[in-house]
């Protein structure tokens, strides 16, 4: 497997030992596409994903990481949060105070004082009380008292009547909760659709939970999973583990050696495109979708919420999102199919699908935007709000968002420091776009490219990776993925900038007729009508062989110096 820890500006020798690349594992932290470890020495590694810059670890000696969906934080041994990745919601800003713990979420960051009193950025509340351990969910906050009892910010999800008694730790899934008991048995409840609160008996020492299964740590050091099976998570390597933390659909545990090892899917078949002829593609996070030359959808992937279940019939375009797909029939009706209900600040939250004629749409990450022949925008989701005036096309990133107007004027939003639609207060801020007049523009999560008349690229927005650092010449199209930018020249050439997998992720060669970029894979039609699609991101699965097999500790399972004890780094993702 390509690794994907690529750290900018040095050079770096996975072949190299534990003790020449700093140190040996003593903590291990999984995000939804990352995964970070704070080695013996104080100093984090991170892999996987790095659309974000969220496996960018900085320099300098920590004592505690937790990775977050996009992000990541980490303590430094004075008690001082330090974090890096996504900022949209303001979740890497955190407080000048002293810290014992810390828990990075999905759009937010939580620390827990000395007292244990919580203090969080970013778009998670916090809770009242005192607590010696916090887990996030989707638009929720649950914890452990120091009394021992388990606390909440939301109980949606039919998850009334919680167990009472004392608990050591928390773990909140999607729609479910977990508590591990000071006694070591795991009682679980909320939803039951994937079997994901059928705890196992026995003791257990650690627990987390994904987003639709659970894991927990055996007194012994086995890993036990259950839940949903689609992506392989529930599937624990053997052997004994002394930590344990769990990511939305991959799980990664510490060996007893210091050995990192993860397990889990980042594969949906994203990548599997199926055989034929296209005209237009559209590419979401985990899955895509083509228009045939007779004006059919066909698409691939992930399928959890029916994304890939096109109705029949003719569409004249199809959009493919982390929220779904929607196409546009030929009568200008906007047709949807596999939009989830997403958790609100209510509840779940569902879609509304524009009624009426519509010229253009585009599904984002956790919402929809659509363009009435009017040429009124409008926009459904967790993320609503559009500015107003008359528009010809739309772009729907991950927080961002741009439009088109008549005049070919490009402006762009996200919401509101990380409010979602329903939220008293929510809305809208503007985000900047470069002046001008452009043919086309296309969002991705933090930046964005437009096209102009004269066939020049140009972008703007987060530049990490040289996402935005378009190069010169002519194009015929442009597509901004998670942190890197792909367009299609004039001879057909696909051309590429940004994070690109330290070059091993490079684009078909030949010519090409359209292009779709999303987070971690983007797809081509090539002039015969095929479609050709390739990874630009790595994964938690991707740990660096130096990790994964570590130089033989000491007797005592410690290392030489600055040893910190297994769990010290909680995971905080969920």
């Amino acid at each position: 497997a390509l690794l994907a820890c690529v750290a900018l500006g040095a050079a770096v020798d996975w072949g190299q030992s534990a003790a020449q690349q700093g140190g040996r594992a003593v903590a291990v932290t999984v995000g939804d596409g990352h995964a970070c470890a704070l080695l013996d020495s104080g100093r984090v590694e991170c892999w996987g994903s790095n659309t974000y810059g969220q496996a960018d670890a900085p320099s300098g000696r920590f004592s505690a990481v937790s990775a977050g969906t996009n992000h990541t934080c980490a303590l430094t041994p004075s008690g001082e949060a330090e974090c890096w990745g996504s900022n949209w919601s303001g979740q890497t800003d955190p407080p000048a105070v002293r810290f014992s713990a810390i828990f990075a979420g999905r759009s937010g960051t939580c620390g827990l004082r000395p007292s244990g009193e919580p203090k969080c950025w970013g778009s998670h509340s916090g809770l009242p009380g005192r607590y010696s351990a916090l887990s996030f969910a989707v638009r929720r906050t649950c914890g452990v008292l120091v009394s021992g009892e388990i606390e909440c910010s939301r109980w949606p999800f039919s998850q009334t009547g919680r167990p009472q008694g004392r608990y050591s730790a928390v773990a909140a899934g999607f729609n479910y909760t977990c508590g591990l008991r000071e006694s070591g048995e795991i009682e679980c409840w909320g939803s039951r659709e994937f079997d994901q609160t059928e705890a196992p008996p026995g003791r257990f020492s650690a627990i987390g939970a994904g987003w639709h299964y659970t894991c927990g740590l055996r007194e012994l050091g086995e890993v036990e999973c259950w839940g949903a099976r689609e992506f392989g998570a529930v599937d624990a390597l053997e052997g004994r583990f002394s930590a344990l933390s769990v990511g939305a659909w991959r799980a990664c545990g510490l060996r007893e050696s210091g050995g990192v090892e993860c397990w889990g899917n980042r594969d949906f078949g994203q990548t599997d495109a199926p055989s034929g002829r296209f005209s237009a593609l559209s590419v979401g996070p985990w899955h895509a979708c083509g228009l045939r030359e007779s004006g059919g959808v066909e698409c691939w992937g992930s399928n959890r919420y029916g994304e890939a279940d096109p109705p029949p019939g003719r569409f004249r375009a199809v959009s493919a999102g982390g929220a779904g797909s929607c196409g546009l029939r030929e009568s200008g009706e906007l047709e949807c199919w596999g939009l989830p209900d997403l958790p609100g600040p209510t509840g779940m939250t569902p879609f509304w699908v524009p009624s009426g004629r519509i010229s253009a749409v585009s599904v984002g990450l956790e919402h929809l935007c659509a363009v009435r022949e009017s040429g009124e925008l409008v926009c459904s989701g967790l993320i609503e709000g559009a500015p107003p005036g008359r528009f010809r096309s739309v772009s729907a990133g991950g927080s961002l968002t741009c439009a088109l107007r008549e005049s070919g004027e490009a402006e762009c939003w996200k919401p509101r420091y990380g409010i979602m639609a329903g939220d008293p207060g929510g809305g809208m801020r503007r985000a900047g776009a470069l002046p001008g007049r452009f043919a086309a523009a296309s969002a991705g999560p933090e930046h964005a490219c437009g096209l102009r008349k004269s066939g020049k690229v140009e972008c703007w927005g987060s530049n990490v990776y040289g996402q935005t650092d378009a190069p010169s010449g002519r194009f015929l199209a442009v597509s901004a993925g998670g942190a890197y930018s792909c367009g299609l020249r004039e001879s057909g050439e696909i051309e590429c900038w940004g994070y690109t997998f330290d070059g091993q992720a490079q684009p078909p060669a030949g010519a090409h007729r359209a292009i779709s970029a999303s987070g971690g894979h983007a797809c081509a039609v090539s002039d015969e009508g095929s479609v050709a699609c390739w990874m630009v991101d790595g994964g938690v699965e991707d740990v660096p062989a130096w990790l994964r097999e570590p130089a033989a500790r000491p007797a005592d399972g410690r290392a030489e110096r600055g040893w910190l004890p297994h769990g010290l780094a909680l995971d905080g993702r969920q």
